[in-house]
């Protein structure tokens, strides 16, 4: 499914969010090339999640312009062309795995098979578990899973290994690795280095609400160091080592 045949799958432009006193998002520009992994890096209250809620359309922006695909994000999600995994989000405490897929799914119109989406997402031994008896990765899993069910053309991810442990974060990987090999653009956040380095073609560092690097980890690390950005790095390293 193709809006605007050509147009990058994310185009962001002068993007800002201001909480009270508080700048949240910055002036933002960004795209996002069909078919690229981009990690957004950053320690928490860089703006990761803040700019992914503009993004998909549950924020508002104060200013800015976002094109998915060419279109504004509230068509490109309407179309089924934009899965979303935040980082939070409740589950029904009495449905099932399965059921919670399945109910999702009947809310697009070609969605993928359920019982395929919950083999790609790792979730197939838990369909018939209800999710007030899951752990906190496995509902993580659960919300990819409801994120991936649209076969969408971007998927988004917020934070999404936060409740897992190191095991379930490769299993993790691996899943979205495998989506992302069929040509999906991927845009996730994280502030694990070693996540963004090894599933990302490309690393966008945030801090403070802004975009201060955009490359490959290698690059983007040494542009850090030029910017004078120091303690920012040491707080992602210390991020990463601390799993």
């Amino acid at each position: 499914m193709n809006i605007h045949e050509g147009a990058p799958a994310l185009s962001v432009a002068g993007l800002r969010k201001t909480y009270g006193e508080t700048r949240a998002v910055d002036g933002i520009d960004l795209v996002v090339a069909r078919g690229e992994v981009v990690a957004l890096l950053g320690s928490n209250g860089a703006g990761k999640s803040t700019t992914i809620d503009m993004v998909v359309g549950l924020a508002r922006p104060d200013a800015g312009e976002i094109a998915v695909f060419g279109a504004s994000a509230h068509e490109a999600v309407r179309r089924g062309m934009v899965g979303v995994m935040p980082q939070e989000g409740a589950l029904l405490d009495d449905v099932t795995v399965r059921e919670t897929v399945a109910l999702i799914a009947s809310l697009h119109r070609t969605p993928l098979p359920v019982e395929e989406v919950l083999s790609r997402a790792g979730v197939a031994d838990l369909a018939d578990r209800r999710a007030a008896l899951l752990s906190g990765g496995q509902k993580q899993r659960v919300r990819f899973a409801m994120a991936l069910v649209s076969g969408p053309d971007l998927l988004v991810l917020d934070e999404p290994t936060a409740a897992m442990d190191v095991a379930a974060r490769r299993e993790f990987w691996q899943s979205m690795h495998a989506f992302a090999e069929t040509g999906r653009t991927v845009l996730f956040s994280t502030h694990y280095l070693e996540e963004a380095e090894a599933y990302a073609d490309r690393v966008v560092l945030m801090h403070a609400g802004r975009v201060v690097a955009d490359g490959p980890v290698s690059a983007v690390m040494a542009e850090v160091g030029a910017l004078g950005l120091e303690d920012a790095f040491l707080r992602l390293t210390g991020a990463s080592e601390a799993v």
